[in-house]
């Protein structure tokens, strides 16, 4: 048998690993292994199993998240507890890189049999290994490194095994209470005289700054703990909370500070002789400066969890509360030091693409956050034909650019502003590329494009991105109780007027009224207090403009209007005269409702039944509409006739998810509806049929059923339903192909749920928009620092893990 499958079913007997674990399947490999062990925890669990309290589980990251520097601290304690507790040798033990980066697995195996063999080992009665002579299996230790890379995966059910010794509500006093080493006494004053001073500032940041704070905050931390007449706990980190921000660009530039001093150590022999000689003062070499420079960043951002287990064991129902205060606020501020970070990259990015595109004259900065670039085909208003471009989209514009080499030419800059898309499906051949586009048309009509996209998928992306960057520059509520929000960099530390969470990140943190300069979230846009001026007229005037707009349509629908039906394409240009009012866009087959048209004439004026908008347009665009006769469904796979819900959903229950069909209603003939699994359930979508229309929404209607499912056989259901994000797939009259189905949301491996404890409004198609209440599996923990992966209605996507609150109970 294997070395490693020996060290395996050792690792069983020792209550480390489950016996159904996957590594003792039979087609398990060696990197499974590899990674159960590779964060540390297991390691640590094993000593004290082979010897109670051998580790205080306390010192232990017991969801290290594969964070480096906690996955290393774990592995180094279990080392060096193995060294002085169980008696290994210095060369019986691996390097922790050995293990983390599984640079050489074969000496672990070697240590963890060295360590069955030692007498506190073998007094537990487990048989050490190896007990016989093993298979020759070095070579299989090679390449590992590359394999775990690509077989990573979150194995909860490991950590069942360990024993969490869960910290009580005294322990945890204890931690906050606890400093952690800084690099300043023994690093910093030492290596000044070594290093220029220029270097110093690169690589201890705002160090000084932090001990300073941190030095009042322990000290206020006791008085509150030790005089009853002090503030409380909870006032303490509210009142420091601001004071942290600080912490921000420490954790944006540790990570450039640490690159530093490697190169300056690797240039100079001299520092670091003086990094080891410092290093082996401070902790007899355990640490090094490296290693120590991620300390402030592990502290700040650990203090909500420390609060989280005081709540969990606080009693009382007041300090309960007035605890939970305090840890709104460490979240709070967690969230924003890593958007700090995240932002700082996001700049590097912005900087990348400013110095790569010339004779751009403006800072890209003030324009938003990038949201995709890439090739693309235009044309314009000026230019028919099609020419390849590069454009890069951020929030406020885009630039459309020619490729010169590793360079881009500025050729248009597009401030979107004043710009609307219009998705047009009209020329699309699945079979032929860059025949997928989409028009980004100027309000006024004078000018306009054509994106041509590669497939369909690209077209898609590109299409969601520009809809979220038109969404942040006019978002919804934005004019909610009298206000004009816009979005803002603010330079200060900003809370939110509605919610007083911090605005998060360095610019564009959220939106300003040019009116109160209140400032807010986008997601608390509608929940903003009343507008300081101007506030009353205009939540008058709008009250009243809504029973007027009404009126009208009412007159309008009195008046029997004639109807025309669109013969020819009509997006603005050529614009309406003077200033005659909005031009009203127009596609082949849509039908409009005449308001103003006189014969002689040649603009007028009408309602989009397909849009609802209403606006100007040349009068040769349209001829009169003549309702065509009833269109034979029979033909069609997905038509039931008439059915009743009971009845579709006995056809559908045992049917694949994305099958569907389209049935009469008994009760109404004159009306449809659509049955579709999904999920595991049968929905039903009411058809609604006006004005010779049908629709599922307001926002878009067809000419005929046959239209309408085309349309959503293409485009998924989410747009109008959030929690069905589908297409109409399979015609129930087809033949069962559940090999090729997709498999249901349901089945989607995740680790626990979350309740939302705020809405939340994602900024770009990876974030995920939650609002209160909303329950979220977590799919994954491991992306940037505060931001969880999870899955909703079927939406899958990023949001910041501070915005909801963890329901343990399934996974713990």
């Amino acid at each position: 048998m294997e070395l490693w499958r020996q060290c395996t079913h050792w690792l069983i007997q020792c209550r480390v690993l489950p016996p159904s674990h996957r590594v003792t399947w039979d087609g398990a490999q060696v990197c499974e292994l590899a990674q159960a062990l590779r964060d540390g925890v297991l390691l640590c669990q094993l000593l004290n199993n082979l010897l109670p309290h051998a580790i205080n589980l306390r010192e232990v990251n017991l969801r290290p998240q594969m964070s480096q520097f906690l996955c290393l601290k774990n592995i180094r304690t279990f080392l060096s507890t193995c060294y002085e507790k169980f008696g290994l040798k210095r060369s019986e033990l691996f390097e922790a890189f050995d293990l983390f980066d599984v640079q050489d697995f074969g000496k672990v195996i070697y240590t963890l049999s060295a360590l069955s063999w030692t007498p506190i080992a073998q007094n537990k009665g487990i048989m050490p290994f190896p007990t016989e002579e093993s298979v020759g299996d070095e070579d299989i230790y090679s390449g590992l490194s590359d394999q775990i890379d690509d077989t990573v995966e979150d194995d909860e059910d490991l950590y069942d095994c360990v024993e969490n010794e869960e910290a009580e509500g005294d322990e945890v006093y204890e931690d906050l209470m606890r400093t952690e080493p800084l690099p300043m006494p023994h690093f910093m004053k030492p290596l000044q005289r070594f290093l220029k001073p220029q270097d110093v500032e690169i690589i201890f940041i705002n160090i000084e700054d932090l001990l300073r704070v941190h030095t009042h905050f322990l000290k206020e931390m006791k008085e509150a703990l030790a005089n009853p007449s002090a503030p409380t706990l909870y006032q303490v980190f509210i009142k420091y909370k601001e004071r942290f921000l600080i912490y921000g660009r420490y954790c944006s530039q540790v990570e450039s500070a640490s690159k530093h001093l490697d190169r300056v150590a690797t240039a100079r022999e001299d520092v670091q002789m003086k990094l080891e000689e410092c290093s082996q003062r401070a902790n007899n070499g355990r640490f090094t400066l490296r290693d120590l420079l991620m300390v402030p960043m592990q502290r700040v951002l650990k203090y909500h969890l420390l609060l989280q287990e005081l709540v969990k064991h606080t009693q009382d129902a007041t300090e309960k509360e007035n605890l939970r205060l305090g840890l709104d606020a460490m979240r709070d501020l967690a969230q924003c030091v890593n958007e700090v970070k995240r932002d700082n990259e996001t700049l590097r990015q912005i900087t990348n693409f400013q110095l790569s595109i010339e004779n751009l004259d403006q800072s890209l900065a003030h324009y938003g956050r990038p949201k995709i670039d890439g090739e693309l085909k235009i044309t314009s208003v000026e230019r028919r034909s099609k020419m390849d471009r590069y454009a890069f989209l951020l929030d406020k514009a885009l630039l459309i650019c020619k490729r010169r080499g590793d360079t881009y030419d500025l050729k248009d800059f597009v401030n979107l502003h004043s710009f609307q898309v219009r998705d047009d499906s009209s020329g699309e051949r699945d079979n032929k590329k860059w025949t997928h586009m989409f028009l980004l048309i100027e309000d006024q009509g004078a000018q306009g494009y054509e994106l041509f996209f590669k497939t369909r998928e690209l077209k898609k992306k590109w299409l969601e991105q520009f809809e979220m960057a038109i969404s942040n520059i006019y978002p919804e509520n934005a004019t909610a109780n009298g206000h004009d929000f816009q979005m803002f960099s603010f330079e200060d530390t900003t809370s939110c007027k509605a919610c007083q969470m911090l605005l998060r990140g360095t610019f564009y943190q959220g939106y300003r009224c040019q009116r109160c300069r209140a400032p807010a979230h986008k997601e608390c846009l509608g929940r903003v207090p009343p507008c300081g001026r101007h506030g009353q007229d205009f939540a008058g005037t709008m009250k009243k403009d809504k029973p007027h707009r009404r009126a009208q349509d009412k007159k309008r629908n009195e008046l029997g209007l004639p109807k025309m039906e669109v013969c020819q394409e009509y997006y603005g240009l050529p614009p309406p005269p003077g200033a005659i009012g909005p031009f009203l866009r127009l596609s082949p087959g849509d039908i409009v409702e005449l308001t103003k048209a006189e014969a002689e004439q040649n603009w007028w004026e009408g309602r989009n039944t397909s849009t609802n908008e209403v606006g100007w347009f040349p009068c040769n665009r349209v001829k009169p509409y003549v309702h065509g006769p009833p269109q034979d469904l029979s033909v069609h796979l997905w038509y039931a006739g008439p059915m009743e819900r009971a009845a579709a959903e006995s056809i559908l229950t045992n049917r694949s998810d994305g099958t569907f069909l389209v049935r009469q209603r008994v009760k109404d003939a004159a009306e449809f509806a659509i049955s579709i699994k999904y999920n595991v359930e049968v929905k039903h979508i009411k058809i609604m049929t006006a004005e010779g229309l049908f629709r599922i929404t307001e926002k878009k209607a067809f000419r005929g059923l046959m239209e309408l499912v085309e349309f959503y056989q293409q485009n998924s259901l989410k747009d109008c339903f959030k929690s069905l994000d589908t297409t109409l797939q399979f015609p129930f009259k087809e033949p069962e192909r559940r090999a090729i189905s997709k498999p249901p949301a349901g089945s989607t491996k995740y680790f626990g749920t979350a309740k939302a404890r705020y809405d939340f409004c994602a900024r770009d198609r990876s974030e995920l928009s939650l609002k209160e209440g909303d329950i979220i599996k977590i799919l994954n923990k491991k992306g940037q620092q505060g931001w969880w992966r999870g899955e909703i209605y079927g939406r899958v996507g990023w949001f910041p893990s501070n915005y909801v609150e963890e329901d343990y109970s399934e996974y713990c």
